[in-house]
């Protein structure tokens, strides 16, 4: 069993971090309405039934047609709000091929070169939600065929009507990517033949116009992913089989470069995908190995930021357990870990944002993406958000199984710390000493892959659709509580 003592006068400061750490994504094929990974079967969320891992290969099979994200529905906005003023990322793959129509010109029709229409509606219901819940915008635009013209050089009117009309509407947006992952061009809808030295032409142009133009526009980039240098154990086993751009020479290649550096971390590759290699299995979801992912994947990006754009905010824009859609368990309590460990882990080495993918669509989403009721991940959200303040300390114990302990201030403004634990050990209990009294938050489900999520033995749910539950604490006397196997707990002091 291990042992550890809280005591917040020995705490010291590391950093201050930044409050909107819990932001997420809004896909653009959530907006338009698309086409959108496949939702997993109750059996196969539970691990009874068995998951095709074709890979991409057969991707299309592992897709569905979703329809557009009502975003004025009073449960989405209730949920939206709880979470505070946090950022709204619209982008995705689908967002590099998708046509603005905001005077209704095609009536619906795809323009030649791209593969979806977002109409005014759509905008205007994506700019009233990020006012109505306090946020920021951002977004990526399109790179498609559509928008090049015949001599391949980029065509920027599509860009500028989007950042001009959500100006003139009064919800401007506040921060922009070019394009999503453009470390995978082909596999995200750049043009055929489209290449490196295309894409660094591009963004420049894409960034100076913002400059020029929309110069209260935060720019943002490049949405990194799959870099060959992660250090990833089994999810680098995927890296050979995909043809990639390396990080390090997208920003070489550009004149102008991020204000904001962002990269996208994935914990691995989902059971739908595993046939490319880089899947961990559910068993695997609480070791010390799958944990420190988000650490080696932080790490790679962290001297890169450095390197070309020093001083810069480092964002995660798009964080999950899985590429491919995710994996089947990421709906349940058994992801609640790795959330929760990426929240404390980014927050001690870096000051940043996380923009987890998706707010509410397929099963990596923080709500269930018909019902919009909110997931395990989503409760984790919101309680950090809640009891997590804004300076970091270091704890002064290294994580380690049944120890993966983070410590800051309280976001209530009082004295101490705010602790959160996680105790992922299977089988061994952590005892924890502390002085004084306690206010203790203890994250409990009835098994793991379970799609509830207790607090001090209450379930989590709504009370409708425009109340929240209370959030409250077990207060502890005795100086001595023990977390038991498998159980999450934030510990106020």
């Amino acid at each position: 069993m291990e042992r550890i003592e809280l005591n917040p006068k020995k705490l010291t400061v590391l950093r201050k971090m930044d409050s909107a750490i819990t932001s997420y994504n809004i896909e653009m094929t959530e907006v338009t309405g698309g086409t959108f990974w496949k939702a997993f079967t109750p059996e196969q969320v539970a691990g009874t039934e068995e998951i095709s891992a074709s890979g991409l290969a057969d991707k299309e099979k592992m897709m569905q047609v979703f329809p557009p994200i009502n975003l004025k529905e009073p449960r989405i906005r209730t949920l939206g709000s709880a979470l505070g003023p946090v950022w709204v990322r619209v982008s995705g793959t689908w967002a590099t091929s998708t046509y603005y129509d905001f005077d209704g010109h095609t009536c619906g029709s795809v323009p030649k070169g791209f593969q979806s229409v977002l109409t005014k509606k759509q905008w205007d219901d994506v700019l009233d939600y990020v006012k109505a819940i306090g946020g920021k915008l951002l977004v990526s635009v399109a790179n498609c065929s559509g928008v090049h013209r015949k001599d391949g050089t980029l065509d920027l009117e599509q860009a500028r009507m989007l950042f001009t009309y959500s100006r003139e509407y009064g919800v401007p947006i506040s921060a922009a990517e070019f394009m999503n992952e453009p470390n995978l061009l082909k596999m995200s809808g750049a043009p055929e033949g489209y290449g490196l030295e295309q894409f660094c032409r591009d963004q420049d142009a894409f960034f100076a116009m913002l400059k020029e133009e929309f110069p209260e526009v935060l720019l943002v980039g490049p949405a990194a992913t799959c870099d060959k240098e992660e250090s990833l154990g089994e999810a680098a086993q995927v890296l050979d089989t995909l043809p990639l751009i390396a990080t390090k020479d997208i920003l070489a290649g550009c004149k102008i470069l991020p204000e904001v550096f962002s990269y996208h971390y994935y914990n691995g590759v989902s059971e739908r995908g595993a046939a490319m290699g880089g899947h961990w299995d559910a068993g695997d979801a609480v070791t010390e190995d799958y944990l420190h992912v988000a650490a080696k994947t932080c790490g790679i990006y962290l001297p890169l930021r450095d390197s070309f754009c020093p001083g810069a905010p480092l964002w995660v824009t798009e964080s999950g357990a899985a590429a491919c859609g995710g994996n089947s368990w990421d709906s349940t309590y058994l992801d609640v870990f790795r959330t929760a460990n990426e929240l404390g882990v980014f927050s001690t080495l870096t000051d940043g944002v996380i923009f987890h993918n998706t707010f509410a669509s397929s099963d990596y989403g923080l709500l269930d993406p018909v019902t919009h009721l909110p997931r395990p991940n989503y409760w984790i959200f919101l309680l950090w958000s809640r009891l997590m303040g804004e300076i970091v300390y270091h704890t002064g114990e290294p994580l380690r199984e049944g120890v993966h302990l983070f410590a800051n201030s309280r976001k209530d403004g009082k004295d101490g710390a705010a602790y959160l634990l996680i105790n992922n050990s299977k089988t061994e209990t952590t005892e924890v000493v502390f002085e004084n009294r306690a206010e203790l938050y203890r994250l409990t489900a009835p098994f793991m892959r379970s799609i509830d999520m207790y607090l001090n033995g209450t379930k989590l749910r709504m009370e409708d659709d425009f109340t929240m539950p209370d959030l409250n604490p077990e207060h502890c006397e005795s100086g001595n509580i023990k977390i038991g196997p498998g159980e999450i707990a934030f510990l106020l002091l």
